[in-house]
């Protein structure tokens, strides 16, 4: 009778361990929310309605056009077709058409967007255009008092109908007032110093408390992400964590998490986030992906820290529609 090899057999029990403890496969990301390469998206509620306006990725930032999704419940997303050309529909710009915002103010509805390293504004009778550039010229353009760059806008309507409009990129965020129209500025812009910041600035109100989101490093970065603080006034100043400052950040085959927007279902205190990743797989700060994220605060009204690898719905879930008449939130 042949004996068994001693060698043979450490061999075989080390393999038959080393299997055994082996950790489980990745688990696959979520889906992105929109049809092909987008990035940079503003989430909106108007009426019974969201809609995202992302830019739409080309190599090397060269975006020429601006589309808008829509969805009745978060989940199920439409195209809406596209709302402004810059190679037609702009005698100040014809490229570099990026990161948009939009808001509403008595039924008519106002499109922020980066066009050439500038912000215009441009209106519309529908959420999902055509819209119309509405000043033939820049709304803002870096210079004189404006002392950072002119991209990357966001509009915040407080409760008593002030609005504003944030933006900034670099190391400097500013925001303006503006005017009931909301295609004039009022007054002088104001710097707000925010920890780390470099782009894509975020403003929203919850119990009280106005919040500020952006996103750190540079979008091409598998490192891009997302810090906040909160303020007592939307002027500033902000007041950033010393824990749990990075909410949302990178985590296995999601890289690049940052520039979102963020969104409430009317009527609840969920809120969500629309962000983007570098495409899966073989993306890159040029080709990127919409995703979205829930997002949940703990009982001082601190933001939890978001995981990009975590769906926001499991198969079968209704998603999010919107009640016609506000209902008391049961989460």
């Amino acid at each position: 009778m042949k004996r068994p090899n001693p060698l043979a057999l450490l061999a075989a029990l080390t393999a038959s361990v080393l299997t055994a403890s082996a950790a489980p496969p990745a688990a696959e990301p979520p889906r992105p929310i929109l049809d092909g390469f987008t990035a940079d998206p503003s989430i909106r509620v108007f009426g019974d309605t969201y809609y995202v306006y992302p830019t739409s990725d080309k190599p090397n930032w060269n975006t020429t056009d601006f589309s808008v999704w829509s969805s009745k419940n978060l989940i199920d997303w439409k195209k809406e077709g596209m709302i402004l050309d810059v190679t037609k529909d702009l005698a100040w710009a014809d490229l570099q058409a990026w990161a948009p915002d939009c808001a509403e103010r008595d039924g008519k509805y106002y499109f922020y967007f980066c066009a050439r390293g500038k912000i215009g504004v441009a209106t519309a009778d529908k959420p999902t255009g055509p819209f119309k550039d509405a000043l033939g010229k820049p709304l803002l353009e870096k210079g004189g008092k404006i002392i950072t760059n002119t991209i990357d806008p966001w509009v915040f309507t407080d409760d008593n109908g002030q609005a504003y409009i944030y933006f900034g990129n670099g190391s400097k965020m500013q925001v303006f007032k503006l005017k009931p129209d909301m295609i004039a500025l009022d007054g002088d812009p104001v710097e707000i110093p925010l920890r780390e910041f470099r782009e894509g600035i975020v403003v929203f109100k919850r119990h009280g408390r106005y919040y500020f989101m952006w996103s750190i490093d540079d979008a091409r970065s598998p490192d891009y992400r997302v810090g906040w603080g909160t303020a007592d006034n939307p002027l500033g100043p902000v007041k950033s964590p010393a824990r749990d400052f990075i909410v949302l950040r990178k985590n296995g085959t999601a890289v690049g998490t940052a520039h979102h927007g963020v969104v409430n279902v009317p009527g609840t205190d969920r809120w969500y986030v629309a962000y983007h990743r570098h495409a899966i797989p073989n993306g890159n700060g040029y080709q990127r992906q919409v995703c979205l994220a829930r997002m949940d605060f703990n009982a001082d009204g601190s933001i939890r820290p978001m995981d990009p690898m975590a769906s926001p719905f499991r198969p079968g879930d209704r998603g999010e529609p919107i009640a016609q008449k506000p209902i008391k939130n049961t989460r």
